[in-house]
């Protein structure tokens, strides 16, 4: 069942006021490749960390203490990487401009917004809104 125009109007304001109130998290719901993003960081992670332990097991069997050293560093730098695997750069909101951190609405204009919503929300249930 196809939106009417009302409820796609209110619909795009909604997704505005998330862009502007936490640009981030919406990002994220946009992306799809985020996820496969994080699950390629966690496994090469793991291959890295898998690889150290290698590099120590090594060390300890040609009696080199500075190899073990050096694959418990790798070890330890590949979990790390794996475990804060997030991307680095900023999101970027649909209309393909980046969105900078003090680019968020004023309390003000985000209380408004919710009045309006609430106040859509008790006409609806009161019955007094036509378009739902």
């Amino acid at each position: 069942m196809p939106l009417s125009d009302h409820e796609q109007r209110l619909l795009e304001q909604m997704e505005r006021a998330l862009y502007e109130d936490d640009p981030k998290f919406a990002s994220s719901l946009r992306s799809g490749h985020g996820a496969s993003l994080n699950r390629t960081r966690i496994a090469l992670g793991s291959l890295g960390a898998v690889a150290g332990l290698v590099i120590v097991v090594v060390g300890v069997a040609i009696a080199i203490p500075l190899v073990g050293v050096l694959g418990f560093a790798v070890m330890v730098a590949s979990a790390f990487w794996a475990w804060t695997g997030t991307r680095s750069e900023g999101p970027v909101p649909a209309g393909g401009t980046p969105a900078t951190p003090g680019a968020s609405r004023s309390k003000g204009a985000q209380s408004a917004f919710m009045a309006r919503m609430e106040e859509r929300w008790r006409q609806r249930r009161e019955g007094g809104d036509s378009h739902f």
